[in-house]
């Protein structure tokens, strides 16, 4: 699912495999196969890109899981190393 933001500034998940076509008119008209449709405050390439990045995180759970808790654990580090 990815996150994208309504013209009146509301966000919400989609599913991104309902997805029949997305029009750029100058917003971003997404038009899922039930002919329901979304416009959003996204580019084309946001959307697309965002679509991306959910495939490439769910193709590959284990290495995606395992560099989110590198970074955590980064943050974590960095954050104990400003207080001492």
């Amino acid at each position: 699912m990815i996150k994208l933001t309504k013209l009146n500034g509301v966000e919400f998940l989609l599913n991104d495999s309902h997805i029949q076509i997305i029009e750029s008119i100058p917003e971003s008209k997404i038009v899922l196969d039930n002919k329901d449709y979304y416009l959003v405050k996204e580019s084309f390439d946001e959307i697309i890109n965002k679509i991306a990045e959910f495939n490439a995180k769910t193709a590959d759970k284990e290495s995606y899981l395992k560099a989110r808790r590198g970074l955590t654990e980064v943050a974590d580090e960095n954050q104990e190393s400003a207080i001492k």
